[in-house]
């Protein structure tokens, strides 16, 4: 900007000069020297006012250019100042993302580093897992050549008779369905039998609640403990003595216990004991009467009851010994069942089926009566109830047609007649009906504990459970130990064991559980 300035006067001042000049020359050719001063005295004056204006105009133009000088100053400052405050932003955004970017490099960093840990620790297991599966099968390499060295054969030959082991049980139990489909193909055959069967159940409508011995006598008070027991206990030895029974008086509120074995007797005992409590007088004399009449009372109980059963059936002729054995299943109980009453019912069940067959049913109510009169003596002689019965009824003149359907109805001797037959069934529809009796519950547990041990026994079997009362047993096995061919082969195992060591009703169903269960952790 002073340049410009500077050049401008420059210019200025040469312009004075030359027309101070021009001024001087023309009034030396025209007016004369004269002139040519006044013109010359003008023309100082001009250059002088025109150099004042030129100085002038130079300090303006530097008063100017300094002012500007000033303002662009101030503002490249300004500008320089704002670059700067920029510059400083971007380096701390600059400065911040380096820091993010350290930070996430430090973190794939950590995470490269726990890669190659895990991508190294899989290698491992790798090697190790390829070393056990080489170690393993050179183990089963090594058993399957010990086992074809003991047992004598190769593996396809084992695997031979194996596939020809359950094409046998195929085999079987094809022919257990053919035989059932023959069964169904008699059931037409059979209708006369059913039809017999069901007409002597449906004219034959026994009572199915029969009392039992009483073997729990109760005390009007406790008191009476006391003078039962008596001084020192005569009382009661006293009356064990004459009855062969014992008597249990405990804590139990208002009632004395008669335990033995011998029906006839606890029964005596019983008598005799709720005499003497409403007599009142308990001594040891008085006891030994009250057993003598309550004895007697028995015997005669015993009797009636004997030949009440006889007049129900129409018998006549009856040894009076088999009548007085026969009164005495009065007090007999088979799985709950009154055996006094069950023989009657045999008795009108083979009756009825033989007069439907047109066979003799005198006898066959006789021989039904009769069958289990062993059980009266059983305990007192050796041999089955059948035997001793069959012998005992032999002994007082009974006809052999009648001793042989006596003896047989357990099958533990021959049957020689139809009338054996007819006894069996008369005996196992009597018992085998609903309510008539009743299955033991510690027989029942046990035959439940023998199925699940069976079942257990067979390796690779993890658990068993018998459900559904003993009719299925659900067995679960180790997957890794039993493949799906194996656990058919294992079901057909375990039922056909079943078949030969356990006694059971109907059907029992073998149901083999493979299961494989996969788990794993999110963390």
């Amino acid at each position: 900007m002073e340049i410009i300035i500077i050049i401008i006067a420059a210019i200025l001042i040469a312009a004075a000069f030359f027309a101070g000049h021009f001024l001087a020359r023309k009034a030396v050719t025209s007016k004369g020297i004269r002139e040519a001063k006044i013109l010359r005295r003008e023309a100082e004056d001009v250059l002088r006012t025109a150099k004042n204006d030129a100085q002038n105009l130079v300090k303006d133009g530097e008063i100017a250019a300094r002012e500007e000088k000033i303002t662009a100053l101030a503002q490249v400052e300004k500008e320089a100042k704002q670059i700067k405050i920029e510059a400083k932003r971007n380096d701390d955004r600059f400065r911040q993302r380096e820091e993010v970017l350290e930070k996430k490099k430090d973190v794939i960093t950590s995470k490269e580093i726990e890669l190659s840990k895990h991508e190294a620790r899989l290698e491992r297991l790798e090697r190790e897992m390829s070393s056990k599966e080489r170690k393993i099968e050179r183990q089963l390499e090594d058993a399957r050549q010990l086992v074809e060295r003991k047992a004598g054969m190769t593996r396809d030959e084992a695997k031979k008779e194996l596939i020809g082991q359950i094409a046998d049980d195929a085999k079987r139990s094809a022919a257990i369905r053919v035989k059932q489909i023959e069964d169904e193909a008699k059931e037409e055959a059979d209708n006369r039998a059913k039809r017999i069967v069901g007409i002597a159940i449906q004219r034959y409508a026994g009572e199915h609640v029969q009392e039992r011995a009483v073997s729990v006598v109760h005390l009007p008070s406790d008191d009476m403990k006391g003078r039962i027991i008596g001084r020192e206990g005569r009382n009661i030895r006293a009356l064990e003595a004459a009855t062969g029974i014992d008597l249990i008086v405990d804590d139990t509120p208002e009632t004395v216990v008669v335990s033995g074995f011998d029906p006839i007797r606890r029964e005596v005992a019983r008598i005799s004991l709720e005499k003497l409590l409403q007599d009142g007088r308990i001594h040891p004399t008085r006891i030994e009467d009250i057993v003598a009449k309550a004895q007697v009372e028995v015997e005669k109980s015993v009797k009636e009851a004997g030949e009440q059963a006889i007049l129900e059936l129409g018998l006549a002729r009856v040894h009076p010994e088999i009548v007085k054995l026969l009164g005495r299943l009065k007090y007999r109980y088979s799985y709950a069942q009154n055996v006094l009453r069950h023989s009657v019912e045999c008795g009108f069940i083979a009756g009825l089926m033989a007069a439907e067959l047109n066979l003799n049913a005198r006898k066959a109510r006789r021989a039904g009566l009769f069958h289990d009169i062993g059980k009266a003596v059983s305990h007192e002689q050796e041999g089955s109830h059948a035997l001793v019965g069959a012998r005992f009824a032999k002994k007082h003149g009974e006809e052999p047609i009648i001793v042989n359907a006596i003896a047989s109805h357990h099958e533990e001797e021959a049957p020689t007649s139809i009338l054996a037959h007819l006894v069996s069934a008369a005996d196992a529809l009597s018992g085998a009906r609903p309510g008539a009796r009743r299955e033991m519950l510690e027989s029942y547990v046990k035959r439940l504990e023998k199925l699940e041990q069976i079942c257990t026994s067979f390796e690779g079997v993890e658990k068993s459970y018998a459900i559904q009362a003993g009719r299925e047993v659900r067995v679960l096995v180790e997957h890794d130990k039993i493949a799906d061919p194996e656990a058919i082969v294992l079901a057909r195992d375990i039922a056909a064991r079943i078949e030969n060591e356990l006694t059971y009703p109907g059907q029992i169903r073998v149901t083999v559980i493979r299961e494989t269960r996969a788990v794993a952790v999110a963390k």
